[in-house]
């Protein structure tokens, strides 16, 4: 890696470090995600590896998205695992997981996705196994989708819908998602 990228690499390590250390977690689980995720992120840079790579490690930074909208929030049958998740995936190279977030929501939803605010909101993290042996350090972020219907692309799951707060939680594939859209959902719901 040359001297440039190492750099931004380091840049972008140091932001994602301090955006992670100021989040305040919803419960234990997350907070034993946070100690998790920065723990490994200093032992890949002690090795030398980059964080956001699912070459150089098989423990890596992902970023997602929680998508919502007046219609609630979207969640899409992953073709793989075969349950409902928020949208997301690994970082490519050169990008932010915020940036992986918005570009995977886009790619796996159709929609035209944008973050609700700007630095974009970090809402969550979770750190889970992700296949094929590998862990990720998922930061998940929010983005606001609009109201148009998804558009998935022939390549991506098909079954991508807006759910309203309460069917998001009960379907959500994991409890710690179904935690998350719970409580978005009760913030959401008042801000109507």
């Amino acid at each position: 890696m040359g001297s440039t990228v190492r750099e931004m690499s380091e840049a972008l390590i140091n932001q994602v470090l301090a955006a992670v250390n100021t989040h305040i977690a919803a419960d234990a689980d997350e907070e034993q995600s946070i100690a998790t995720l920065i723990a490994e992120v200093e032992r890949l840079r002690a090795a030398g590896a980059d964080p956001f790579s699912e070459d150089d490690d098989l423990v890596h930074i992902t970023g997602s998205a929680i998508v919502v909208g007046s219609r609630g929030t979207v969640l899409l049958e992953h073709k793989r695992l075969g349950m409902w998740l928020q949208p997301g995936g690994h970082v490519d190279l050169g990008e932010s997981p915020w940036d992986a977030a918005l570009r995977e929501a886009r790619e796996e939803t159709g929609l035209n996705v944008r973050f609700t605010e700007q630095p974009p909101r970090l809402v969550h993290v979770d750190v889970h196994q992700g296949g094929r042996g590998h862990t990720h350090l998922d930061l998940r972020y929010l983005l606001d989708g609009g109201d148009a219907d998804p558009a998935p692309p022939p390549d991506e799951s098909q079954q991508v819908e807006w759910l309203d707060w309460p069917v998001a939680v009960e379907r959500a594939g994991d409890e710690r998602l179904a935690a998350l859209l719970a409580r978005l959902g009760r913030e959401f719901s008042h801000e109507e």
